[in-house]
């Protein structure tokens, strides 16, 4: 069932504005990078983490508000009334930030008692920084071998990680521009984003190589076209469904999980653009850079291709129908 109706948009024809406006943010997002970097959170950059338990129920709420002005990371143990506070800093400090945490619980009213203070060293951040670039250079490198191996293309998969990087980079400049806390819950916001764009990649490379089959004397120009917009209804219902959950997650979820539902809310954006605007026209513009007949004459209008999805409709229904008689 079709909740979106069948859509004749030349996307191709568009191509070279897509790319236009991509580069415009790559190029603002990687200056953005480069120049202001990253609010690294105490993951990457150290800090001071204080463990405390409480004599009464205490909600992350309450112990948020009484220490707020320090912008900590408060994390809370399961089963028990203990939270780890971690607050970024020098280990010259640790001392300071201790006695600081302790003054704001009084001043609040809370019955505590402090089980330990502990500094996780820029040591540590680095090791973490390290390993997060190599999870995000393997997944794309494999996600190449496998696109190339699935299409027996290596173009294809080759622009459908150049669109992975693309969402990537943007989510990065994302962060690097407003200054938000950057932690690795964030990379594993990247890291399932880059999942979920090159599913959206492959379902329309897969609608491709399905209509090469189909429609041989086609041009590609027109097959191209075609398969995005047969894939455009699922892939809008898709990102519509998981933007809702974002959304809830990111009003409702409470602030620890505010800047992971805002990454995936923008991830889930840009990824369902460079789907439809970077990574299959790119695999066009490869092959026949600016040449709109794909060797096979001019690219013909809507109804014609409105035709070719009609005709390879009932060219399913018939494949069903055999195999139904083949089965009785």
């Amino acid at each position: 069932m079709n909740l979106i109706p069948h859509t004749n948009i030349d996307f191709l024809k568009y191509r070279k504005i897509f790319f236009a406006i991509s580069a415009c943010f790559m190029i603002a997002a990687v200056a953005s990078i480069v120049t202001r970097g990253f609010n690294f959170a105490i993951d990457f950059k150290g800090g001071t983490m204080v463990r405390v338990s409480f004599t009464e129920p205490v909600t992350i709420a309450q112990l948020r508000s009484a220490i707020e002005k320090y912008n900590p990371e408060i994390q809370s143990y399961v089963g028990r009334n203990m939270f780890a506070i971690k607050i970024k800093g020098s280990q010259d400090n640790v001392n300071d930030v201790k006695n600081e945490i302790e003054s704001s619980l009084k001043a609040a009213g809370l019955h505590y008692v402090i089980e330990g203070t502990d500094y996780v060293g820029p040591a540590v951040g680095q090791d973490l920084s390290k390993k997060a670039v190599w999870a995000l250079v393997l997944s794309l490198l494999v996600i190449i071998i496998y696109v190339a191996f699935r299409f027996q293309n290596i173009v294809w998969g080759t622009s459908g990680v150049i669109a992975l990087a693309h969402d990537a980079v943007f989510m990065l400049g994302v962060f690097s521009v407003l200054q938000l806390e950057f932690d690795l819950v964030i990379v594993a916001a990247i890291l399932t984003v880059v999942g979920y764009s090159i599913n959206d990649n492959i379902v329309i490379f897969d609608r491709m190589r399905e209509n090469i089959h189909l429609n041989p004397k086609m041009p590609f120009y027109e097959i191209v076209n075609l398969s995005i917009n047969e894939t455009l209804s699922r892939t809008l219902i898709t990102s519509s469904t998981v933007l809702v959950a974002v959304i809830i997650l990111y009003f409702f979820g409470g602030e620890v999980l505010k800047n992971f539902s805002l990454s995936m809310i923008i991830g889930v954006l840009v990824g369902t653009y460079s789907t439809i605007a970077i990574a299959t026209p790119l695999v066009y513009h490869w092959v026949h850079g600016n040449d709109n007949t794909s060797g096979a004459g001019a690219p013909r209008d809507a109804q014609s291709i409105k035709n070719a999805a009609q005709n390879q409709t009932a060219m399913t229904k018939k494949e069903i129908k055999k195999n139904k008689y083949r089965n009785n």
